[in-house]
């Protein structure tokens, strides 16, 4: 069963047999005000209503399967028809301010070795319509969400053409109209898709994941890197910078004993130089059966003393959601790649 998300007038009609266009418009209208019951859509006429109640259930391809929250962090698991089965995130900031994790695949092709979601291999591509499906479903629990980061299970750049209609089809004013200013693709390198993004001039926030500025390192626990090493992903930086200017996000997910010694607080110094990037520590979050270690407090903080030292802006990230496994890396469902 296919979504109805991102679909045209004309689309739609095709889908659902409509007899005409102002009811693809009702649809689509009712959907983007959160409306996913067809019974509920009371403009449309009643025989029409029950038509597509007995043939859809309701207006939505994706539902949610169970719910889990833990510190102001809801993260959902949606089940589609096909079986397939992915988890995204609602995030609060503490003021208010309300953030939704979207997946862009189920499971990834990435095999990043410290994310749980790479362990599932890539299962398939979202949609662009199901990727809204995730953010309305997640609106659906009862706050306003003002503000998008791709970055729940998957590459986003590796589903390029669906993640972007779903950020056009966020956006779009007279939709649910929010600012690109206000969403957030992140990627662990993907230098083609980031080359896309550049050429598609959108002021959309980009974050990297870089985890280590050392390419040996990062090619040992990146497999990305392998294709495309530091030099040609700062160089995909520095042309997304040109065409933006805006500030980037590096995230940087520190391994205790790996990536957070002087020699890769230097390293990544060096990486920077030339960039406006903020780089973004994140404490690993504990995923047992990948073997990796969350550095100790002291290690943090001396690591952190390195990078005041060298004049590296940073902030910290403490990830929310641990305890319910809907922290940065943790994601996963029960698919497996056959």
């Amino acid at each position: 069963m296919e979504s109805l998300l991102c679909k045209t007038d004309k689309d739609l009609m095709s889908i659902l047999s409509l007899d005409k266009p102002f009811q693809a418009r009702i649809i689509r209208d009712n959907l983007i005000k959160g409306v996913t019951s067809f019974d509920e859509m009371t403009s449309l006429p009643k025989a029409l209503r029950e038509r597509l109640s007995k043939e859809r259930g309701s207006a939505l391809t994706g539902r949610i399967i169970r719910k889990e929250e833990a510190d102001s962090t809801v993260k959902i698991a949606v089940s589609f028809p096909d079986g397939a089965i992915i988890e995204c995130v609602r995030l609060s900031d503490g003021t208010g301010r309300y953030t939704a994790c979207l997946s862009s695949q189920v499971g990834c092709a990435m095999g990043c070795a410290f994310c749980k979601t790479g362990t599932m291999g890539l299962i398939r591509n979202l949609t662009a319509g199901e990727i809204v499906e995730e953010f309305i479903l997640l609106s659906s629990l009862g706050e306003r969400i003002s503000h998008i980061v791709f970055m729940g299970m998957g590459e986003a750049l590796h589903n390029f053409t669906a993640s972007i209609d779903a950020a056009m089809e966020l956006h779009r004013e007279s939709g649910f109209d929010i600012s690109f200013r206000k969403m957030t693709i992140s990627t662990c390198g993907l230098v083609p898709g980031i080359n896309k993004l550049t050429e598609l001039d959108i002021p959309i926030r980009l974050a990297v994941s870089l985890v280590s500025a050392d390419d040996d390192i990062r090619s040992d626990i990146m497999k990305v890197n392998r294709s495309y090493p530091l030099k040609e992903l700062k160089d995909a930086l520095l042309r997304f910078q040109h065409h933006q200017d805006r500030r980037l996000t590096l995230e940087y997910c520190m391994l205790s004993g790996i990536n957070t010694d002087r020699k890769s607080a230097e390293q990544l110094a060096s990486f920077v130089k030339g960039l406006d990037a903020l780089v973004n520590l994140i404490p690993w979050n504990p995923i047992p059966e990948l073997g990796f270690r969350t550095p100790a407090e002291e290690e943090i903080h001396q690591f952190e003393k390195d990078l005041k030292s060298l004049g590296i802006n940073y902030t910290i990230r403490r990830s929310k959601g641990r305890s319910i496994s809907g922290a940065c890396g943790q994601l996963a469902t029960e698919a497996r790649k056959n």
